[in-house]
């Protein structure tokens, strides 16, 4: 029978040499390979209330979107800089080599609103972090977070989980 991790393939030397590529790009082409990561992507929070889904850019779409309709919530994206339309607060957060800004709709998220909050992949946590302060100061509060995958060794969810998050993934992959 397989997992959610045997639908990933990876791809080596992407985008620069010696990174290890975590492509779900062929688990979300499987209907059943995307029916199982919804399901259990959503499976810890059964029970739970959330009136949002909040996607990251831009694979988080993709799942948020699917999870949202599974809910029958709202699905609200986070986008990079520039990209949203509209009135929008924005958060900075590290990259390797600098610095990038995420932005939300400042009348996306409502006080007391609970959010879950979506990508594929999680790996220093720099941008999921970024997306729970955008979503605090909107008054929204985290349920959690959920991912596809997980590198363990770049510390996300060690970051995450000191932030007071409940942390769900699916798999977790060796190395960068």
């Amino acid at each position: 029978m397989k997992t959610v991790k045997d639908y990933i393939r990876t791809i080596a030397d992407f985008p620069h040499e010696g990174i290890m590529f975590r492509d779900v790009t062929t688990l979300f082409a499987d209907p059943r390979g995307f029916r199982m990561a919804i399901d259990q992507l959503l499976h810890p929070w059964a029970g739970e209330q959330i009136d949002k889904v909040v996607g990251l850019e831009a694979r988080g779409f993709i799942l948020g979107g699917a999870i949202a309709h599974q809910l029958s919530k709202g699905f609200v994206p986070i986008r990079k800089k520039g990209k949203l339309p509209g009135q929008t607060i924005s958060q900075s957060y590290k990259l390797e080599y600098g610095e990038a800004i995420m932005e939300l709709h400042d009348d996306a998220i409502q006080p007391g609103e609970k959010v879950l909050v979506v990508d594929d992949l999680l790996a220093t946590g720099g941008t999921c972090e970024a997306a729970i302060k955008l979503v605090e100061r909107l008054g929204g509060e985290i349920v959690g977070c959920s991912f596809i995958v997980d590198l363990p060794e770049l510390g996300g969810r060690k970051l995450l989980r000191d932030l007071g998050m409940q942390v769900h993934v699916l798999c977790e992959f060796d190395g960068a």
